[in-house]
């Protein structure tokens, strides 16, 4: 038989059994306490933790680190010389900032904040297949099901946003892994990510799409009803009193999410700032400006996606669009972090599944075609070294060859900015101790600050 606390743990993202469990640090100390805790109430870190949340950027498809953020003369070269299929850079790189880092003009907005990137040069990952290296990417597994990197977060540290969820993934893909990159899979459901979505315009669906607010009310107050007439048979029982009355934070949980992507309250120069009056950069603008009224309200992952970056033809033409869509965008997040005071303790994740080849894909349409042996993602923020370049692939932008970052190595480098030991952040489950590193996993303590 299912119970009511069965149906509250299990269905809606676990948001009955969050507000149930919430209620219970209220209650702390009463003549009758509940025995339960909330799983999502904030937790101390292993360690002083540099970051207090994170924002990861996911490009869908793998952006070409060619064309982007690894500056490679050496392959334009080997072009001109038409050695074998050879592809060289399609936009031009120049220096950026005061470190002198090297971004292509396909960045100008983000080229601005140089100094606050951190580029990782040497990042691998063991598959070249679109949904293996997106599923190991997100949970850390090509192959197993695994709690996502976000589920792992908040199941270690807990969360600062009293009637939001801990995680929010706004976007998600449908493919390639769909809802196991933002599952929980053996951890309580409350920790996996919820899913929320933009119109196709950028502008953010929050309506119910079946019940008016008063209609909701009186559903609430019929379930309600069936609770206090269960309670008057066994009065004073704090479980019950406790789920009648996660019912109402429930409830109030679908108004504060409303209230906190209301973008129509922010004022002009912030939405010109994000791009939002922009078709280009609209939809995007609005996942990143979202994002961060979302980390203000204590939200301790919040993932945003960019599909389209699947460039086997086309790429000049294609990229450019691309990476226009999210420049002005991400610029702006960074902008306003900073000037919140926010960027210090943000560590922004940006990156693909993997990047893109050195040679001619589809030809003679200018493509690239897959490839995990060497790519780049950056971050920016929450303790990491501004206007800095860690690792690097060969001449050909093939393979990584130095400061490698594995897929383990970057969880166990951002649980590490985050406080938290990435062997000791353990779940056990079938007999043994689980995490998200699996048995590997090297903090880049270089690029930390």
């Amino acid at each position: 038989m299912t119970t009511r606390r069965h149906l509250l743990q299990s269905t809606s993202t676990g948001f009955g059994w969050l507000a149930f469990n919430a209620l219970n640090q209220q209650w702390a100390g009463a003549a009758a306490p509940l025995k339960t805790i909330n799983p999502l109430a904030p937790k101390e870190p292993h360690f002083a933790a540099r970051a207090k949340r994170v924002i990861f950027m996911f490009m869908q498809g793998g952006p070409s680190h060619l064309d982007t953020f690894d500056y490679k003369p050496e392959l334009a070269k080997a072009e001109a010389n038409k050695v074998q299929k050879y592809m060289g850079s399609v936009f031009e790189f120049k220096p950026r900032g005061k470190s002198g880092i090297m971004i292509s003009e396909a960045f100008p907005e983000l080229a601005k904040h140089a100094d606050e990137l951190c580029l990782l040069n040497g990042m691998q990952t063991r598959t070249n297949a679109h949904q293996m290296a997106t599923v190991a990417l997100h949970i850390g597994s090509e192959t197993f099901v695994r709690p996502s990197m976000g589920a792992w977060i908040v199941y270690g540290l807990g969360t600062e946003a009293e009637d939001l969820p801990g995680f929010v993934t706004i976007n998600p893909a449908a493919d390639n892994g769909g809802a196991m990159n933002y599952g929980s899979a053996f951890l309580p459901a409350t920790f996996q990510g919820t899913r929320l979505s933009t119109g196709g315009g950028g502008v953010p669906d929050l309506s119910n799409g079946r019940l008016s607010d008063a209609q909701q009310r009186k559903q609430i107050e019929f379930i309600q009803k069936a609770n206090r007439k269960l309670l008057s048979g066994d009065p004073g029982n704090p479980e019950i009193e406790g789920i009648i009355q996660s019912y109402e934070l429930a409830y109030k949980m679908q108004t504060s999410v409303p209230e906190v992507l209301d973008l129509n309250k922010e004022p002009q120069h912030i939405r010109e700032l994000y791009g939002l009056d922009d078709g280009a950069t609209e939809r995007f603008g609005t996942q990143c400006l979202m994002a961060r009224r979302m980390a203000e309200k204590g939200v301790r992952f919040i993932q945003l996606t960019s599909p389209g970056w699947d460039h086997h033809n086309g790429l000049r033409d294609n990229l450019a669009r691309q990476c226009t869509s999210i420049d002005k965008p991400i610029a702006g997040l960074i902008a306003d972090l900073k000037q919140r005071d926010m960027l210090k303790d943000t560590l922004i994740l940006w990156g693909g599944e993997f990047g893109r080849g050195s040679g001619y894909d589809n030809e003679p349409y200018n493509g690239r075609g897959h490839n995990g042996g060497g790519y780049t993602m950056w971050m920016a923020g929450g303790g990491v070294k501004g206007g800095f370049t860690y690792g690097s692939t060969n001449e050909m932008g093939d393979k990584a060859e130095t400061g490698i970052i594995g897929t383990h190595d970057l969880h166990a480098t951002v649980l590490h900015l985050l406080g938290m030991n990435h062997e000791r952040l353990t779940y056990r489950y079938a007999g043994r101790n689980f995490r998200l590193t699996d048995v590997s996993g090297e903090v880049a303590k270089a690029i930390l600050a």
